[in-house]
């Protein structure tokens, strides 16, 4: 008598595994709508995700990637703390320069015949 083959013995080969699903692949623009969608709205992750029929997870990094895209590194910082200096010096000889005329013109207005 020849016993049955188990279930685990592998004599009828490898369990056969649900085909795969294909990769979806979106468009760079999808995902920047996407993304905008979520900082402009305030609404869940989950909810847009669901709405757009995408994964939690893929939105989720596409958020990641974009903040981390958008965020200023320490030279990036460094390099605008010195720019706001530049102009905040600019703006006080503006307005140094302004009151001066100011004076000016009001120096020569009390000076001139009437």
């Amino acid at each position: 008598m020849n016993p049955s083959p188990s279930p685990t013995s592998g004599a009828s080969g490898p369990p056969e595994q649900p085909p795969r699903r294909a990769r979806r692949s979106f468009s760079d623009q999808f995902k920047a709508d996407a993304v905008a969608l979520v900082l402009q709205t305030g609404r869940p992750i989950s909810q847009i995700a669901a709405e757009l029929g995408i994964g939690e997870s893929n939105l989720s990094n596409w958020l990641a990637k974009n903040r981390a895209e958008t965020t200023p590194t320490g030279a990036r910082v460094a390099e605008l703390e010195g720019e706001l200096a530049r102009v905040k010096i600019e703006r006080d000889v503006a307005f140094k320069e302004r009151e001066l005329l100011k004076r000016t013109v009001a120096f020569w207005v009390k000076e001139s015949p009437s």
